[in-house]
């Protein structure tokens, strides 16, 4: 392991100590920071390429860097040619400027040791690409030995080459001289860039007459750096010291045939007798064999033959490769209309980006991740064109890895999120942000969801339009428990409330009630009491969408076993609010079944606890009637109701005998308050202890249901009936001198109950209208028929079925369904939101509205 460690580090400082080496003392170092090697390039491999940024912007080049070293073995005026030729190129590389010319951003800088220039950033040259690796780090970087020419990118490639001689040729009259693959640089997101001007020749002619290239003859004892690649120099360069334009054209011919074959020209020539070679070579291109042009497609392949004539006035131009069918591929136009893209307006851009999502799959992620991206995201600085283009920005991003998402795509999506002008744009934009919520989520680290996604959420639940606030409430439940309390407690649901309470959209009120019933399980028991709960008595409509939502919130608040609600505050404030919701005569049948199931399940939890104190207390009174103290005994039975202070009694009232009078059979279990005499160190002490709870001894205190009389809830907490060590906390524990023993507690959970009369539940529908009792609400039997009633039976032994009016509707109660009780989270039961059926006391247009939300509900909840 040792042994590796110091090879790595011997190998990293080499490589540190090459590059300092390389631009020591290089006025390029004072501007720009040297990275890593990464490539080579440029005639003969001769120049290194490096990454680098500049160090006052930080902006991302390339450094181009000659080493004067390996010229070492040159005679001084031969390494005076060589750097003198370099030169050429690089000044004029730098004086050209084009697209489909490698952007030179520092000009050259000539040190003792070497020359530098830097450029835009760059990935390889294309003959690091095909193969040729001289000049490179070793081992080879992974990504250039592994790198594989997509076709799209073959076609552009060369397209874009054949540009570039066009500009050159009909432009500043020029021709290059060196066209191959050396010469030819992919920056990074490879794009094909023409460079190597070291030997081009510009027109000896005014720029408005016949171009006219005057070149030298070729000097085979001049050194390889100071001569074109004979490999790719056209016959009549070398045997009648001529060229134009077409020289170049015979040159991408080559080009051509080496891209389709793993780099290798059409012919290799010996350098050492370069006449005979290329004498041989004119022959066969006389006589070019099939065989030569196999692997280029079919579709180019006379085209190349044309450029690879003998005769020069055969071969087409460069505007005329420009237009060959070969190109007409929907992924190269599509890259070469995002290069021109500077050119279009506004309305030509918007439909070029509407129609992108089809080609997109078409075309390599490679392609699209480093070619495309870049293009669409420079276009959000244009805040009219961002609706256009953020969906095909999202559309790439789910093809991205995570990384390469934080890599390449978040920091650009971070403005558009804050993005709010102009205003239909910007509705535009929390649009198509809402519809990919899900890829936010997933991929956006939870830093950035909360500081820019949910900062958008909240602006999307205020947003003007309805169709955002509906969207947004949808999406809402689905990633709620990315939200941190503090910014649900204070951000979201007052927003949520607000839009439920101010919006005129029936859609949108209902989404509201829906979105914080799927999300009161990441609320804590006491903001539900304060804030939830009494919202929901503020809501105006009563549309059966709206009070089915309502009720689908007491449902799973008073379910949920994380909240609890306490059973005082459903008997004080729920129930009176469900049961005047439940008597709303928008409501159909089963919707009022809905009701009044879960009032039933209310009453039922209700007693239940209350049973539960009392049985206990019971037990107390059973198993603590003496207690010794001081060498005497106090005989007492323990009052029913907690004390407070030890001033006075508070005793337990029978909730049943109030409520529901014998829906269950309590009575048994109730205490019966009388003197009692307690001996106390030689004396007596008479005390009678009330019924009722007292608040420090001073008196009685009962609890109202809100309708009738008080119905006696006890207000202490832990199923004990006793004083809470606080006051005003639901739930409070009491203190007690000894410990209770609940072993007995069993003994009477199984009694057996009498049968009841439903008449108890009268007072539940006060109004102002004479009173219906519940046994006047069964229907009325067939005549001869003793079946009692379904939901009467459901209390205790059927009473004789009765019928009478109800709020001028008839309404039978057979067959009464579960609703909301059979189901712990209602708001993923969409057919409790059934709508009523038309009737004459129903608005119309009501009906209209609701039937739609109907549909809306069955979306969201299924």
């Amino acid at each position: 392991m040792e042994s590796m460690l110091n090879k790595l580090k011997s190998t990293v400082t080499k490589v540190t100590a090459d590059m300092t080496s390389a631009v020591m003392g290089n006025p390029v170092t004072r501007e720009f920071e040297v990275g890593r090697h990464i490539a080579s390039g440029g005639p003969g491999m001769s120049w290194r390429i490096y990454n680098g940024t500049k160090k006052s912007t930080k902006q991302e080049v390339a450094v181009f860097v000659f080493d004067k070293k390996i010229i070492d073995r040159y005679q001084k005026f031969e390494k005076d040619q060589i750097i003198d030729s370099l030169k050429k190129g690089v000044q004029q590389l730098t004086r050209l400027r084009h697209p489909r010319l490698l952007t030179v951003q520092h000009p050259l800088e000539e040190s003792r040791d070497c020359l530098a220039f830097c450029t835009e950033p760059v990935f390889a040259s294309l003959a690091n690409v095909l193969g040729q690796w001289d000049n490179i780090p070793s081992p080879v970087p992974t990504d250039i030995k592994e790198y594989k020419l997509y076709d799209v990118e073959t076609k552009y490639g060369l397209l874009q080459v054949s540009e570039g001689l066009s500009f050159l040729h009909s432009g500043v009259k020029m021709v290059h001289g060196n066209l191959c693959s050396e010469n030819i640089i992919l920056n990074k997101s490879g794009a094909w860039k023409i460079m190597g001007f070291d030997f081009s020749i510009s027109s000896s002619n005014p720029s408005d007459a016949e171009p006219k290239y005057v070149c030298k003859e070729w000097d085979p004892n001049l050194p390889p750096l100071c001569l074109p690649n004979p490999e790719y120099v056209a016959p009549e360069y070398i045997l009648s010291v001529s060229c134009d334009a077409t020289s170049d054209m015979y040159s991408l011919g080559v080009l051509i045939h080496a891209v389709f074959n793993e780099g290798k020209p059409v012919f290799q020539v010996n350098k050492q007798d370069i006449f005979k070679s290329f004498s041989r070579q004119l022959d066969q291109l006389s006589h070019l064999s099939p065989g030569v042009l196999n692997q280029i497609p079919e579709e180019v392949r006379d085209h190349v033959k044309m450029l690879l004539n003998v005769t020069s006035n055969v071969r087409p131009d460069a505007d005329q490769m420009t237009k060959i069918p070969f190109f007409d591929d929907v992924g190269a136009m599509t890259l070469q209309y995002f290069d021109s893209l500077f050119q279009r307006d506004n309305l030509q851009k918007s439909q070029f980006y509407r129609g992108l999502p089809k080609v997109l799959p078409k075309l390599p992620k490679r392609v699209i991740v480093y070619r495309i991206l870049p293009a669409l995201t420079s276009e959000f600085v244009n805040p009219d064109m961002v609706p256009f283009v953020l969906p095909n920005v999202l559309l790439i991003a789910e093809e991205c890895t995570k990384e390469e998402y934080v890599r390449l795509v978040l920091p650009d999506l971070t403005p558009v999120f804050k993005q709010q002008e102009p205003v239909q744009a910007s509705n535009m934009i929390l649009l198509i942000f809402l519809q990919k919520m899900d890829l936010l989520l997933t991929k956006t680290p939870p830093e950035d969801i909360k500081n820019s996604v949910l900062p958008m959420v909240y602006r999307a639940v205020e947003a003007p339009s309805t169709q955002i606030q509906e969207l947004c409430l949808n999406i809402i439940p689905t990633f709620a428990n990315l939200i941190e309390y503090p910014s649900m407690k204070n951000a979201l649901i007052p927003r949520i409330k607000s839009a439920c309470l101010q919006t005129s959209s029936l859609a949108v009120r209902v989404n509201s009630l829906v979105c914080l019933g799927k999300i009161l399980e990441y609320l804590d028991k006491w903001f539900v009491i304060d804030e939830i709960l009494p919202f929901l008595q503020q809501i105006p409509s009563r549309e059966p969408a709206v009070l089915m939502g309502i009720l689908g919130i007491y449902k799973c608040t008073f379910t949920h076993k994380k909240l609890g609600i306490p059973k005082e505050h459903l008997a004080g404030k729920s129930l009176p609010h469900l049961v005047s919701l439940s008597i709303d005569n928008n409501l159909n049948l089963n919707q009022f079944n809905s009701f009044m199931a879960v009032v039933k399940e209310m009453l039922n939890r209700v007693e239940a606890e209350h049973k539960t104190k009392l049985e206990q207390l019971h037990i107390m009174q059973e198993q603590q009637r003496t207690i010794p103290m001081q060498g005497g005994t106090v005989s007492s039975t323990f009052p029913a109701g907690p004390t407070m202070g030890g001033m006075g009694t508070m005793g337990a009232k029978d909730l049943t005998s109030s409520l529901l009078n014998t829906m269950t059979s309590v009575n048994n279990l109730s205490l019966n308050s009388g003197s009692r005499t307690i001996p106390m160190q030689g004396g007596t002490v008479s005390s009678t202890f009330p019924a009722g709870p007292t608040m420090g001894g001073m008196g009685t205190m009962g609890v109202s249901n809100g309708f009738n009389s008080p119905m006696g809830f006890q207000t202490g907490g832990m199923g004990m009936g006793m004083r809470p060590a606080a006051p005003c906390l639901y739930g409070g524990m009491a203190t007690t001198t000894s410990a209770p023993n609940f072993s007995a507690l069993t003994q009477n959970q199984n009694q057996p109950s009498k049968p009841t009369d439903m008449s108890a539940l009268d007072s539940l529908f006060t109004s102002s209208k004479p009173k219906v009792s519940m046994n006047q609400m069964a229907p009325k039997p067939a005549p001869g028929a003793t079946a009692p009633s379904p939901w009467l039976s459901q209390y205790g032994t059927g009473q004789p079925s009765q019928t009478a009016p109800m709020q001028a509707t008839p309404m039978g109660m057979t067959g009464v369904q579960g609703g909301f009780g059979m189901q712990a989270n209602p708001f993923f039961n969409p057919q409790n939101f059934s709508q009523p059926v038309a009737s004459s006391t129903i608005n119309a247009g009501v009906m209209k509205q609701s039937a739609s939300v109907n549909n809306d509900l069955k979306d969201l909840f299924g």
